[in-house]
């Protein structure tokens, strides 16, 4: 098979074990195809097929490269509306351990950066475009639980937000969560 049959038959991203499933040498595949313009290393093991015309966004890349996981924080915020100010840095929260500043991957001039969340609160999120995308309500709370503030406090559109949604989502967060958010929203 050549380089460019076996890249038709994968996806716009794709992990380095698909490649193993076409060719013996994954690691030669690879380094030639990348040399070629074909593939995008992403991170380690992750690649982007270059020769699918749907160019991955930065949302579904960032949930792709660690599951489960959702987009949250301030980045999520922004997506509903609710901060007006257009983040650098692409929040996602997964289950996963394999997080902190050093396993932040920068992609397309933005940073993506993966914080580990306690499996009670992995929730509040809707799937859309090959994502999950946190409801408004729980990415508020989960920036408050996370950043221990709000950046942009005074920069919120908290009218977009369901406050009765809001206060039952926060019972599953720690008290000091709960207090912050009542800073805010009073």
């Amino acid at each position: 098979m050549t380089s460019v049959s076996i890249l038709k038959q994968l996806p716009p991203m794709f992990r380095y074990a698909d490649v193993e499933k076409f060719t013996a040498n994954a690691n030669v595949f690879l380094t030639r195809a990348q040399d070629k313009g074909l593939v995008e290393r992403v991170a380690r093991g992750v690649y982007i097929n270059t020769l699918r015309e749907a160019r991955p966004g930065i949302e579904e890349l960032a949930c792709f490269l660690r599951t489960p996981s959702y987009i949250s924080c301030e980045w999520a915020l922004n997506r509903h509306g609710v901060l007006l100010q257009a983040p650098a840095v692409c929040t996602v929260l997964t289950l996963q351990t394999a997080v902190g500043q050093s396993r932040n991957v920068d992609f397309g001039g933005v940073t993506i950066e993966f914080s580990k969340i306690a499996p009670r609160l992995f929730n509040d999120f809707e799937t859309q475009d090959g994502y999950n995308l946190a409801e408004p309500e729980k990415a508020l709370l989960d920036t408050i639980h996370l950043r221990k503030r709000v950046p942009f406090a005074d920069e919120l559109e908290l009218d977009r937000l369901d406050r009765e949604k809001l206060q039952t989502m926060a019972e599953a967060f720690p008290v000091v969560v709960k207090k912050r958010l009542e800073e805010i929203i009073k």
